[in-house]
């Protein structure tokens, strides 16, 4: 049933920013429509537990919530990683890390805020396989509660770099205030609930050990 529900959400919301975004070809449009629900979703996966945790509920180890929001947010964001890579150098995914010799780099590695964006998303894109092909019973049952926790912590580290990547991008193609306020809306939600969860665990923790 969530797969279902997050199906539909996902579709809706890609074909609302699909016909609404200001680009003309079909590449850009699509790279476009795909990045916001990718990072709502991954907000998603990390406001879950301490959402519930805020609310006095129990927080298993695996969520099938969680994990069925994650398993679309790694869906979408493969994707828009693929198509992201034809937006601007068509046929030549290399040059979004590395500069054309003709440019006269002695550093060919870019280092410009095009490479900023680039290799920030490559390592966040890296860490969403990661966590994509271990989110499964299986998985957990395979590398056992304490490893899979661990590799699951990445999902933090993850959100770090999706954002600094999303913000790059939002500065080099001058973004519309109303997209500006999602990303800022996202980094803002998830730092908050986060911290207000971490409190609360703490204050938990101290609390049995008093008892």
């Amino acid at each position: 049933m969530n797969h279902l529900f997050l199906l539909l959400a996902t579709a809706v919301a890609v074909f609302l920013l699909y016909i609404t975004c200001p680009y003309r070809d079909v590449v850009t449009r699509l790279s476009f429509s795909t990045a916001y629900p990718a990072l709502i979703l991954l907000v998603i996966t990390l406001c879950i537990g301490p959402w519930k945790l805020l609310q006095d509920q129990r927080t298993p180890v695996s969520s099938d919530l969680r994990r069925d929001v994650g398993i679309w947010a790694g869906i979408l964001g493969i994707f828009h990683t693929v198509i992201g890579l034809c937006v601007h150098l068509r046929g030549r995914p290399w040059l979004y890390f590395v500069y054309q010799p003709s440019e006269g780099h002695t550093f060919p590695l870019r280092h410009d805020i095009f490479g900023f964006a680039n290799y920030t998303g490559s390592i966040a894109t890296i860490i969403l396989l990661l966590l994509f092909v271990t989110s499964s019973d299986y998985a957990l049952r395979r590398l056992g509660t304490p490893r899979w926790k661990q590799l699951q912590r990445w999902n933090y580290v993850l959100f770090l770099f999706a954002l600094l990547h999303t913000i790059a991008y939002q500065i080099m193609e001058k973004q519309r205030v109303p997209f500006v306020a999602i990303v800022v809306s996202c980094g803002a939600i998830t730092l908050t609930l986060q911290l207000l969860g971490f409190q609360r665990r703490r204050a938990q923790t101290a609390h049995r050990v008093q008892v």
